[in-house]
This record gives structure tokens, C-alpha cells and sequence, in this order.
């Protein structure tokens, strides 16, 4: 590498000799080991003058060869390091940014492997079979030792990976293994552990790319981010995030389109220098915040905001940001608008009601039927269980048709009662004692034997009260122009 460099001053015994100027190699080489010195071959010594150690050694030489020996290792570091693997059809470097195993880049699905504890591959999809060589039936079924030449996940840390799966946690470990061809081939695992419902392992699950390409890398994580950008300003929900002083440090398209303003102007400002919401509501908002900053934790609730022309309703989801150190240094928000849900559910509720009162007074109207049989005779099939509010209905029924159709006559049939109590027993007295006063008869029909006797041992009192076997014979007995006569007179 050197070049021949011309008379020099061979010592330093201070005498001064030409300086040779045709070298514009400067090659740092030993002097007299014993002392320690060192010089800059070629380059003057101070005072114009060039320094040299006289030796009988090849300095030169020997760097030459040093030189050569430290090329040769770096090309073997970079053969190892997959440089040079572009022979093989492989990619890496730039090449991955061309090559079709990452042409799709961050909307390519990235190589997806589970196996279990005991090694056994059970998932292997087509980017991991561009990855490591292998077909998914060549490789499911397989120990994963076997194709990769690596277990890049240890027992310890399998067990240790134990976290709910709905936080949807990872865990990065990088292992160097090998492709079918044999080629060395160093991959980072982003992994999680799956458990089953009684918390045992059931499968082991990997994202699996090359870890030797940081450019490549660089890229797939810009194009990520605008992949999570896009979604972000795409969501109908208002999401945002603050610093530890309550300042917008970014903000999604659809929070700034909802108040009619440009992203740009949140920047840098609080929620009372924004002057957006309603002072109250800034402070409601504020104290929600603080409190998430003031415990770390994540907060869900749903909250009325009153902004003067009506109240606006949200649910909320508030949580602690945190840098790469773990450090809380601000504050996130997702806030759904449920105003119109409400609204929606408030009107259906109503509603609801509406259609229960209309059944409810349906069923009334079927369970307690006023049924004219004759001019100034009318019918009370009585069917099922009677409680205080249904007492109420058939005597409110009752008096009711007696009024308007100027009944003489009214038939209970209590065909249909299942059982009689006190509440019963009294009910019917109260009923029958209320006709006499509006000037009708009452016909008792339908008693059965067991009723009789439950009636006799409460002891109700049913003077005054016609009492029939059968609705038929109360019917007869109510017709009979005797008793028609009788009353009209």
C-alpha cells in the first residue's frame, strides 16, 4: 500500500536529510520496542523534520499482512452475517427491499410459527416457508430443533411468560439458526405463551424475521406506524394524548373534525387554553386525567358532560403513558359519543313501557272479562290466582258494568280458581258487599266441594250472596222472570 517515499534521516540522532514527498500513505508502525516509541512514518517531525527509528525490521510489511488479515475477517464476519448470501437467492441489506419475500413490506404477513412444549411444530405459514425453506407440511408435525436448528425460547422462559392474553403482551428473544440449504441465519422471535383454561401452556406462538437488517427494519417500522396512523384517524372515536402537564401532544383527524378545527391548533395547549369545551367541563375532564396520572392505572367509566345547550354523553377510556424506561410521562384517551345511543335507548325504553302498559291492560281486561248475558245481566269468569292488585281490578271492573249498564244482576264464576284463601275469601265478600250497594244482586257460581269447605273454615261471610254449583244454573236462576219482575218493581 505504501509507496516508495525517498531519502529519510536514518535515526534520531538529529540529523536532518531530505524529505521525500512522493508518499501520501502515512503508516503508523514501531519504533524501538524497548522504549516504547512510536512514529508516523512519512510525516515530518516538528520543525520540518521527519522522524524515523532505524530498524532492521519490515514495518511495512508486517502491516500489509495486517491489513490483509483484518479484510479477510471482515468479509467472513459479513459472509456470516448473510451479505454475501444474495448467490443463494437470499435477501438481506438492500436487497430486501426489492427481493419478493419483503416486497409487501409492513402489509406482508410476517412469518407466523406456534409449536408446543415438547418441540412439535402445529402452525407454520408460507412466510416462514420462504424464511427457513420449508413447506408447512414438511415442517408441522416436526420439532422445530430439527428445521432451525434452534429452540429460541427456553423452558425457564416459557414458564416465566405468564400474562393475561387479553393484554395481548410479546416477549423478544434472538437465536441463531440455520435454513434447509444450511445457511446461518440469525432471527428475532416475538413471542407469546397461549394457555388453555386451567392456565397451562398449550402452544408457544412466534413472529419470526431476520435480525441482522436494521435498514430493512427502519423501514417495516415507519411503514407500521403509518399503517397505525391511518387507523388511528380512520376511527370514529376521539382519541388523543396529553403530556404529564395536560398539553396535546397528538390528536386523531376525527377529534379535530368533530369541533371544526385544524389538528395543528391543539398542539401545545390544554384543555382550558383550547377553550373548546365549557370551563365545568374542562375541569371534569382535567380531574379524570389527574387522577390516571396520579395512579398509573387505566380508567374506564361513563360520564354526562353538560355543555349548556344539552348534555352530552361519553364512555371513557383514559390510561398512563409511558416511555421506553417505564417512566409515566403523560396521559391517553379513546372517548366513544353515546349522546345519540342514549337518546335511541331513552326512546325505546319509553316506548317499552308504552307496549308493556298496553299488554298489561290487555291481560286485565282478558283475566277479569265483563260479559253481558242479558239486559241488566252480566258475567264474571274468574280464571287462575288472584293477589291484592288483581282483587282490586275485578272489583274496579265490576262496579264499573253494574254503573253503566245498569246491571240487577251480577255472576262471579269461580270456576277457575286454583286455590281459595283468606286474601280470596275476602276479596269476593268485599266485591259482593260492593254490588249490594250499587242496588245488584251477586250469584256465586263454579264452588266446588273444596272451595265450600275453605270458605266455611275462614269463616267469610256470604249472607246476602246467592251461591250455585255451576255457571249454567247461575245464568237460569238470573234469567227467571220472577226474579226480572221482582227487581223492576
Amino acid at each position: 500500500m505504501s509507496r516508495d517515499r525517498g531519502e529519510r534521516t536514518p535515526g534520531l540522532s538529529g540529523r536532518a536529510g531530505a524529505e521525500g514527498a512522493s508518499g501520501d500513505d502515512h503508516d503508523l508502525v514501531p519504533g524501538n520496542t524497548k522504549s516504547g516509541n512510536w512514529q508516523l512514518d512519512g510525516l515530518p517531525a516538528p520543525g520540518g523534520m521527519s522522524a524515523h527509528i532505524e530498524d532492521h525490521t519490515d514495518y511495512k510489511a508486517e502491516c500489509r499482512a495486517l491489513r490483509a488479515r483484518v479484510e479477510e475477517l471482515e468479509h467472513e464476519l459479513a459472509s456470516r452475517r448473510g451479505e454475501i448470501e444474495r448467490e443463494r437467492g437470499l435477501v438481506s441489506a438492500a436487497a430486501a427491499y426489492m427481493d419478493p419475500p419483503f416486497a409487501g413490506g409492513a402489509m406482508q404477513v410476517p412469518a407466523l410459527i406456534h409449536w408446543r412444549l415438547d418441540g412439535t411444530v402445529t402452525r407454520w405459514n408460507d412466510a416462514a416457508g420462504r424464511l427457513f425453506g420449508w413447506s408447512e407440511g414438511e415442517a408441522v408435525g416436526r420439532r422445530l430443533s430439527d428445521l432451525v436448528a434452534a429452540d429460541p425460547v427456553s423452558p425457564e422462559e416459557v414458564q416465566a411468560f405468564d400474562h393475561d392474553p387479553g393484554e395481548s403482551f410479546f416477549a423478544t428473544t434472538t437465536s441463531a439458526g440455520t435454513t434447509r440449504e444450511g445457511n446461518a441465519i440469525t432471527c428475532r422471535w416475538t413471542y407469546a405463551v397461549l394457555r388453555d383454561e386451567r392456565g397451562d401452556v398449550r402452544e408457544i406462538a412466534a413472529i419470526v424475521d431476520e435480525g441482522d437488517d436494521p435498514r430493512r427494519r427502519e423501514r417495516l417500522l415507519l411503514e407500521r406506524n403509518q399503517m397505525l396512523l391511518q387507523l388511528v384517524d380512520n376511527s370514529p372515536n376521539v382519541m388523543f394524548i396529553k403530556d404529564a402537564e395536560g398539553r396535546y401532544v397528538f390528536l386523531n383527524r376525527h377529534y379535530a373534525r368533530a369541533l371544526g378545527r385544524h389538528v395543528i391548533e391543539f398542539l401545545g395547549k390544554d384543555e382550558h387554553e383550547f377553550g373548546a369545551t365549557p370551563p365545568g367541563v374542562a375541569d371534569a375532564i382535567v380531574a379524570k386525567e389527574r387522577e390516571v396520572l396520579a395512579s398509573g392505572r387505566e380508567m374506564r367509566y361513563q360520564e354526562v358532560l353538560d355543555y349548556g345547550s344539552q348534555d352530552y354523553y361519553f364512555f371513557t377510556v383514559k390510561f398512563p403513558v409511558r416511555n421506553e424506561r417505564g417512566e409515566l410521562t403523560g396521559v391517553g384517551g379513546v372517548v366513544r359519543e353515546d349522546t345519540d345511543l342514549r337518546r335511541a335507548e331513552a326512546e325505546r325504553a319509553a316506548l317499552q313501557e308504552q307496549i308493556i302498559a298496553a299488554q298489561q291492560e290487555a291481560l286485565r281486561e282478558l283475566s277479569t272479562p265483563l260479559i253481558p248475558l242479558a239486559d241488566g245481566v252480566l258475567a264474571m269468569p274468574i280464571v287462575g290466582t288472584m293477589d291484592g292488585a288483581r282483587a282490586g281490578q275485578i272489583m274496579e271492573t265490576l262496579l264499573t258494568g253494574i254503573s253503566s249498564q245498569r246491571a240487577h244482576t251480577a255472576i262471579l264464576d269461580v270456576t277457575g280458581v286454583r286455590a281459595v284463601d283468606a286474601l280470596v275469601a275476602h276479596a269476593l265478600t268485599r266485591t259482593a258487599r260492593a254490588a249490594q250497594m250499587l242496588g245488584a244482586r251477586v250469584v256465586l257460581t263454579g264452588i266446588r266441594p273444596e272451595v265450600a269447605r275453605a270458605l266455611l273454615e275462614l269463616g267469610a261471610d256470604l249472607s246476602g250472596i246467592i251461591t250455585l254449583g255451576t255457571l249454567q244454573s247461575g245464568i237460569a236462576h238470573a234469567l227467571r222472570p220472577t226474579d226480572r219482575r221482582r227487581v223492576a218493581q
